[in-house]
């Protein structure tokens, strides 16, 4: 079902606005929230959009694209705020890498 890349989640600093797939509106709530969260607050301070996307392995990753004219971009602080996300959040990250597996992967 799932073999190609899948978005998990977005946020972006110029629209001002966080994108949830669909297919995981199934998540519970306090979850949701919490990837608003660590979307939104990292748009904020760095600028851009920040992407979270499975891969074809079912390892998230945290993708930033920033336009190409944006002055504001922090290209920088964006490396560093996702080594400290991957690092503070490690847990949470690995437990949605597991979420997908089971439930949208069927691994067990």
């Amino acid at each position: 079902m799932y073999q190609e890349r899948v978005v998990l989640c977005g946020a972006s600093s110029y629209e001002q606005k966080f994108y949830l797939n669909e297919d995981f509106k199934s998540l519970p709530s306090r979850i949701q929230d919490e990837l608003k969260i660590l979307c939104v607050l990292f748009t904020e301070d760095v600028g851009g959009i920040l992407t979270l996307v499975f891969n074809e392995e079912g390892k998230l990753l945290l993708e930033v694209t920033a336009e190409e004219d944006d002055f504001f971009f922090d290209e920088i602080g964006s490396e560093l705020k996702i080594r400290q996300i991957q690092r503070e959040k490690a847990d949470f990250l690995q437990a949605m890498e597991m979420y997908y597996r089971v439930f949208f992967r069927n691994e067990a």
